[in-house]
């Protein structure tokens, strides 16, 4: 069996790759993704380099994205990204194509359909992606990760899966952020590859907030802005005078993500849909700032769900300041057993089987095609 998976979440990919080989040993996999996130950084994502470290071939894909652009050279990439995915469709010939959302996915499909190559795609969200909507007319089946979303596609076509995840986040496997001293610990992150707003904020606030709590902090790794490289000289030089201690990653990955979640009597993080789940399934009390510009608000959408159960504070990015980061920090520490789930069957929303009913969905796909 071969399978292309492509898409934005590569996060949620990992534990249905995780099922393949597990499941179905000798399958083939082939990914299409970014090998760089912005055209200004020069370092490779981690899509790339966790992708790649599983001896996955990564095809860096050129597509272009249509939404809230206005970029003459990036729309020119749309067509380029549909030769270059299927020219590679044909070199391949893979038995079905898995998808994960974004607008890497809609030249990977849509050339796939054009060669009878059938589709499963997994919507993480609450509400409906572009991409998603738009290629719900050429997959075969959509995998939904929130029950809420049946609305927004055919009902033939809907399995109910949830948003795969990793089993790191619940098995603690280091000892990196054991802190001698009687300060709760916070976790900082922005997904995988970090955020540059919140890096800002996090630099002018570091001194105030070592005053009162460890930070295990996610800076992730652009080369334009080096925010690691920065951060790393502000704490050593308030290192001296802090309270608390302040552990640095670009990346937290599999080895330390379970510590730094058990650790943390609060998380600090954007609102994208595997992240909520994760929190959600953890009941972790978190401080939410949704990326403002992302399709739909999904993200503002996401974050409403765990303030709804009780979990979550949501700091809009227009009001983020230096000011404003620490008070809403303190403020929850401050009263943290106040942030628990005010409802057990919320619980229930989290689907601890998702990447195997995944996995299970492509195989059978690729048998039905036979």
């Amino acid at each position: 069996m071969k399978i292309v998976i492509t898409g934005g979440h590569h996060s949620s990919a990992l534990p249905v790759i995780d099922q393949f080989r597990s499941k179905y040993p000798g399958t083939e996999l082939y990914w299409f993704g970014h090998r760089r996130s912005l055209a200004s950084d020069k370092n490779d994502t981690l899509e790339f380099k966790e992708i790649t470290a599983l001896g996955i071939p990564f095809y860096n894909l050129q597509a272009g994205k249509v939404y809230k652009t206005f970029n003459l050279l990036r729309l020119l990439k749309v067509p380029f990204g549909f030769i270059q995915a299927f020219r590679w469709l044909l070199k391949i010939k893979p038995d079905v194509i898995l998808s994960f959302g974004g607008y890497l996915a809609v030249p990977t499909v849509i050339s796939g359909w054009v060669l009878g190559i059938p589709s499963i795609t997994h919507e993480q969200t609450v509400v409906v992606g572009y991409a998603n909507k738009l290629l719900s007319t050429f997959v075969k089946k959509i995998c939904i990760g929130w029950k809420d979303s049946v609305k927004y596609f055919p009902a033939n076509k809907i399995v109910y899966s949830g948003v795969p995840l990793r089993k790191a986040v619940f098995e603690i496997g280091s000892d990196s952020f054991n802190s001698a001293n009687s300060l709760p610990t916070i976790y900082i992150t922005a997904g995988k590859t970090g955020s540059h707003t919140i890096n800002e904020v996090v630099k002018e606030a570091l001194p105030e907030l070592l005053s009162v709590c460890n930070v295990i902090h996610q800076s992730g790794d652009h080369s334009k802005f080096n925010d690691y490289g920065q951060l790393e000289s502000i704490y050593k030089e308030v290192s001296s005078l802090a309270n608390g201690k302040f552990y640095l990653r670009k990346f937290v990955l599999d080895a330390e993500i379970g510590e730094a979640f058990n650790r943390s009597a609060l998380v600090v993080s954007r609102s994208g849909a595997h992240t909520v789940t994760e929190l959600l399934a953890l009941e972790k009390p978190c401080v939410l700032i949704p990326i403002p510009w992302v399709s739909h608000d999904e993200q503002k959408e996401n974050a409403l769900i765990l303030q709804k159960y009780g979990l979550a504070e949501i700091l809009e990015e227009k009001d983020l300041s230096e000011d404003t980061f620490f008070a809403t920090v303190k403020k929850v520490l401050g009263h943290i057993h106040a942030y628990k789930l005010n409802d057990k069957e919320a619980a229930e929303m989290v689907n601890l089987n998702a990447a195997e009913i995944i996995a299970d969905e492509t195989y059978r796909l690729t048998q039905r095609n036979n």
